[in-house]
């Protein structure tokens, strides 16, 4: 089983970034062992780089590097993306 690397690209004191945070928590919980899966989260504000790409989108997920979502995230199309890892 390979591993799938999610990532959060948000800010302190987001509240859509800690509502995607916790969709992304629900989904994971739920596959279990079907999917291993490591959340990292980033900050817009500690990498400027990061903040000009991302400033208007976030949260922004990424899933394997690639962007998968931003402002939500679809609990359907989240698990389906971890499972095509």
């Amino acid at each position: 089983m390979t591993t799938v690397q999610l990532t959060i690209i948000g800010k302190p004191e987001c509240h859509l970034c800690d509502v995607a945070a916790d969709v992304i928590g629900e989904v994971v919980a739920e596959l279990g062992t079907e999917a291993r899966v490591e959340v990292e989260k980033l900050s817009i504000l500690e990498d400027g780089s990061l903040y000009e790409k991302y400033w208007e989108q976030i949260p922004v997920i990424l899933v394997n590097g690639v962007e998968h979502s931003h402002w939500r995230v679809d609990p359907a199309g989240l698990r389906a993306a971890i499972l095509e890892g």
